[in-house]
C-alpha cells in the first residue's frame, strides 16, 4: 500500500513540474512576442502604398479588391472573405440600393426588412428638424412681428361714428357654436402640435424633463382625439356660410381700398363677410381639409398611399415625382405635409384671431353674445344690414297693405 501511495505521488509530482514549465514557456513566448515586436508592427492600418489585396487611392485609402463571381463559394460575402468592393458598395447594400451581381434578399414577407436603413428616413429627419421646423419659426415670428408693428402704427381700429347703443344680431346660437367647435379645438390642435416641433428644444429645461414628458404624452392624446371635434367644426363652418363667401366684384374693391384697416373714416361696401374674411374662410376651409385627410392617414398608419396618388396628378403637370411610395414612404411625407400645412393655417388664424379681439373694437361680440352694435355693422357691413333691415320690413309688414290679397279659392 506504501509502494503504490509514493508511486502515485510521484507521477503527480511529474505532470505539476511538466504543466509548470509549459506554462512558463508560453509565457516567455507571449511576454517576447509583445515587446519583442518592432513598433510598426503596433500599427493595424494598412502602409499607404499596400496594394496586395486592394485598389490604391490618390490618398493612400484602400479600396476592396474586386473578386470575380467564380471565386464566390456558398456562404461567402459579396466580394469574397476580404468584404465587398469599395464602402460605396458596403452602403448601397446597406440602404437597398440595387447593386450588380448581388440582391437583398428575406425570407419573410416584408421585403422591406432586407433594408437595414432607409435614405428617405434621413432625408425626412433633414427636413423636419431643419427647413420645417427654421422656416415654420420664421413664418410665426414674421405673423407676430407684422402684428406688432400694425398695432403700433394703427393701433386698435375704433368705430368712427361711436356705438350707437343699437344691436343687430350677427350669428345665431348654432353659427356661434359650430365657430368655437373649431376654434377651440384648433388652439388644442396647435399648441400640442407645436410642442411635438419645438418643445424639446426648450420645455425641459424650463418646467423639467418628467413634467415634459407627462405634458408632451398629454399632448399626444388630445391631439389625437380633439381632431375628430376639428373635422366636425370644420364641415359646420363649410355649409353654414359657404354661400356667404362666394367671391364677387364688391370684394376687388374691399381689396383695393385694403378694407379700411389703414384709413380711418373709410369703410368699402361689404355684405355678410368682406373679402378679408373670404379669405381666411377659404384658407381655413382648404388647410383644414388637407390638414383632416393628412392628420387621418396618420391615424391609421400604412393604410393609405394618399401620397403617390397625388404625386400622380402633379405629374401630368411635369413635376415628375415618384409615385411608387413604400408605406413607409408614405407616412414619412404625410408627416411633413402635415406639419407644413399645420404651420400655415396658424399663421394665418394668428392673423384672424388679432383682428377679431385686440385689433378691432367690437368684433368680438360677434361671436360672444351673437349681437353687435349697428354703427360697427353699418360701418363694416354696410350692404348686409341693409339686407337684414329689409327683411324685417317685410316680414313686419302687415298683410293688408300693399298688393291685393289673395282671393280665397
Amino acid at each position: 500500500m506504501a509502494i503504490a501511495f509514493e508511486s502515485r505521488v510521484r507521477r503527480r509530482r511529474a505532470i505539476a513540474i511538466v504543466a509548470l514549465c509549459f506554462s512558463v514557456l508560453a509565457f516567455a513566448l507571449t511576454t517576447v512576442g509583445f515587446f519583442g515586436a518592432p513598433a510598426e508592427a503596433q500599427n493595424v492600418r494598412p502602409p499607404a502604398n499596400a496594394v496586395e489585396n486592394g485598389i490604391a487611392t490618390e490618398g493612400g485609402g484602400v479600396v476592396g479588391r474586386e473578386v470575380p463571381n467564380e471565386e464566390l463559394t456558398d456562404g461567402a460575402v459579396p466580394g469574397g472573405s476580404r468584404g465587398i468592393n469599395s464602402d460605396a458598395d458596403l452602403w448601397r447594400y446597406v440602404r437597398g440600393v440595387e447593386v450588380p451581381d448581388f440582391d437583398a434578399t428575406v425570407s419573410i414577407p416584408n421585403e422591406q426588412a432586407a433594408i437595414l436603413v432607409q435614405s428617405q428616413g434621413d432625408e425626412w429627419r433633414s427636413i423636419r428638424n431643419g427647413a420645417l421646423s427654421t422656416y415654420g419659426l420664421y413664418g410665426l415670428a414674421g405673423m407676430l412681428g407684422a402684428l406688432v408693428v400694425f398695432f403700433v402704427l394703427r393701433g386698435r381700429i375704433k368705430v368712427d361714428h361711436g356705438m350707437s347703443g343699437q344691436t343687430i344680431e350677427r350669428f345665431n346660437g348654432l353659427e356661434r357654436f359650430g365657430h368655437w367647435l373649431l376654434a377651440v379645438s384648433f388652439i388644442i390642435l396647435a399648441l400640442s402640435g407645436l410642442n411635438i416641433l419645438y418643445g424639446r428644444y426648450f420645455l425641459p429645461d424650463l418646467i423639467g424633463a418628467e413634467a415634459f414628458a407627462s405634458l408632451s404624452q398629454a399632448g399626444k392624446w388630445a391631439h389625437n382625439n380633439v381632431a375628430w371635434a376639428f373635422m366636425l367644426g370644420l364641415v359646420m363652418v363649410f355649409f353654414m356660410w359657404v354661400l356667404h363667401n362666394i367671391p364677387s366684384k364688391i370684394d376687388l374693391q374691399w381689396i383695393a381700398k385694403g378694407g379700411g384697416l389703414f384709413s380711418k373714416n373709410v369703410h368699402p361696401d361689404s355684405r355678410k363677410f368682406n373679402a378679408g374674411q373670404k379669405l381666411i374662410f377659404w384658407s381655413t376651409i382648404l388647410l383644414g381639409a388637407s390638414l383632416s385627410l393628412s392628420g387621418i392617414a396618420l391615424l391609421f398608419p400604412f393604410e393609405t398611399a394618399m401620397m403617390g396618388k397625388t404625386f400622380g396628378v402633379l405629374n401630368v403637370f411635369g413635376f415628375g415625382l415618384q409615385t411608387n411610395l413604400t408605406p413607409l414612404q408614405e407616412m414619412q411625407y404625410q408627416t411633413i405635409w402635415h406639419g407644413i400645412v399645420g404651420l400655415a393655417m396658424i399663421t394665418v388664424i394668428i392673423a384672424h384671431i388679432y383682428i377679431g379681439s385686440l385689433g378691432m373694437e367690437g368684433a368680438f361680440d360677434a361671436m360672444g353674445s351673437g349681437q353687435v352694435d349697428l354703427n360697427w355693422a353699418k360701418e363694416h357691413h354696410n350692404l348686409w344690414v341693409d339686407e337684414v333691415q329689409a327683411a324685417e320690413k317685410s316680414s313686419a309688414k302687415p298683410s293688408g297693405s300693399g298688393a291685393a290679397a289673395t282671393p280665397a279659392e
